[in-house]
C-alpha cells in the first residue's frame, strides 16, 4: 500500500473525531463573531464622514477607535444605537422626515432610562476648527459580539454636544435654573434623559 494510501484512513479519522468533539462542545454552527466591527459613517446627504471601528481589548474590554471630517467644530454626541438601518429618509411617528430615525434610540440592552448610563452612550467626539475629529476610547459597556443581535447596531454622530443629562435643577445656592417647557420641570426633562439633547443625528453607519 502507498504512503498516501495509509495516511487516508489517519485523515479522515482526524476529521471525523474533531467533528465528534465540535459535537460534544455544543457544536460550532452558530456563527463567532468577527474580530472587530467596523462602521462608515455618512451624511444624511451620503457624503463621506469618517469610520468607527469597535474592537475586543486583550483585557476584556472594548476599544472604540473614531476619525471623522466634515464636522462642525465643538463637541458632538457619539453613540450606539440599538437598530442597525441607516435611513437618511426615514420618517417619525408623525410622519416628519428625520433622518437615521431608522436608527431607534441608544443601545441600552439593560433598560436603564437615565442618559449617560446607556451602554451605548460614549465619550462626546471634539471636532477641530478643520472640520476633523479622532477619539479613541475603552469601555466595558458591551462587546462588539453584544453588538451583533438580529436587529443589529449603528454608530451616530450627532449634530451638537451632549450633556449626558446633567443639567441640575438647581444652583449651588438652591436657586432653579434650568426650566423645561417639554416637561414643565426644573432640571433634565425626559427627553434630557433620553437623549442628552445631542441634536439630529448628522452621520450614520452601520456596524459590520
Amino acid at each position: 500500500m502507498s504512503e498516501i494510501g495509509m495516511r487516508g484512513p489517519t485523515i479522515v479519522g482526524v476529521a471525523l473525531a474533531a467533528i465528534t468533539a465540535g459535537a460534544l462542545m455544543g457544536g460550532s454552527a452558530v456563527a463567532q463573531p468577527p474580530r472587530g466591527l467596523i462602521a462608515t459613517m455618512r451624511s444624511a446627504a451620503g457624503a463621506p464622514i469618517g469610520t468607527v471601528r469597535v474592537i475586543p481589548s486583550e483585557d476584556g474590554k472594548t476599544i472604540v477607535r473614531a476619525t471623522g471630517a466634515g464636522l462642525t467644530e465643538g463637541f458632538h454626541g457619539f453613540h450606539v444605537h440599538s437598530v442597525g438601518v441607516c435611513d437618511p429618509v426615514a420618517t417619525d411617528p408623525n410622519g416628519t422626515v428625520v433622518p437615521f430615525f431608522s436608527a431607534g434610540g441608544h443601545f441600552n440592552p439593560d433598560a436603564t432610562k437615565t442618559h449617560g448610563a446607556h451602554a451605548g452612550d460614549m465619550s462626546p467626539l471634539l471636532a477641530a476648527s478643520d472640520g476633523s475629529a479622532s477619539l479613541r476610547l475603552k469601555t466595558d459597556r458591551f462587546k462588539p459580539r453584544d453588538l451583533l443581535d438580529e436587529d443589529g447596531s449603528v454608530i451616530i454622530m450627532h449634530a451638537g454636544p451632549d450633556n449626558l443629562g446633567h443639567i441640575p435643577a438647581a444652583s449651588s445656592t438652591g436657586a432653579e435654573r434650568y426650566h423645561s417647557h417639554v416637561d414643565d420641570v426644573f432640571g433634565a426633562d425626559t427627553l434630557t434623559k433620553a437623549t442628552g439633547d445631542a441634536g439630529p443625528r448628522f452621520a450614520c453607519g452601520v456596524l459590520t
